[in-house]
Order: structure tokens, then C-alpha cells, then sequence
């Protein structure tokens, strides 16, 4: 599975499209995409991670605050904080885990 291919996955998709694209002993790395409007629903995660966007924009929320993260932006999002994320335009972005 390569990134292009996830894009192109995107035309038919209804929900956010997500792979793993690399998975090591203590790590993995997902590319997620989002078509303008999609939502990556609440969830938790007990896993350091960050957030980098390749392409497009999102809007990264926590309870406490909302965040635009456009091309090349990165968040760390915090281990047990309740996260979504919302593509305000087509996105491609790697989850980086571990």
C-alpha cells in the first residue's frame, strides 16, 4: 500500500481511509486520509503519537482547544485526551505511534 494509493481509495471512500504503512517492534506509522468533510470520530489513544499533515488541512480538537494544522503541521497528541479530527480540504496525513 503505497500513499498514492490511499489517495486514490479516497474517491469512492464515505469515511476516512487508514493503512499502516510501516510497523516496527515498538512503532508504526499510518497514513490516514480524509476527503473534505470527513471526521475521524472521538476516540483515545494509550499510544505517544503525533499527527503530520502531507497535504491539505485539518482541524485537530481536545476538549480544551481546536487546532488548524495545514501542510507540514505536526501536533503531538496527548496520551488518555479524548482527540477528533475534521478535514476542512482533501487530506493526507501520517500518524507516527510509539
Amino acid at each position: 500500500m503505497t500513499i498514492k494509493s490511499i489517495y486514490e481509495k479516497l474517491e469512492q471512500a464515505t469515511n476516512p481511509v487508514a493503512q499502516v504503512l510501516h510497523k516496527g517492534e515498538n512503532s508504526k506509522v499510518l497514513v490516514i486520509g480524509f476527503k473534505k468533510g470527513m471526521t475521524l470520530k472521538e476516540h483515545v489513544t494509550n499510544t505517544p503519537s503525533k499527527l503530520t499533515i502531507l497535504l491539505g488541512s485539518v482541524e485537530f480538537n481536545e476538549p480544551e482547544q481546536s487546532v488548524i494544522l495545514g501542510m507540514f503541521d505536526e501536533i503531538i497528541i496527548p496520551t488518555g485526551v479524548l482527540h477528533s479530527v475534521i478535514a476542512i480540504e482533501d487530506s493526507l496525513c501520517l500518524l507516527t505511534q510509539g
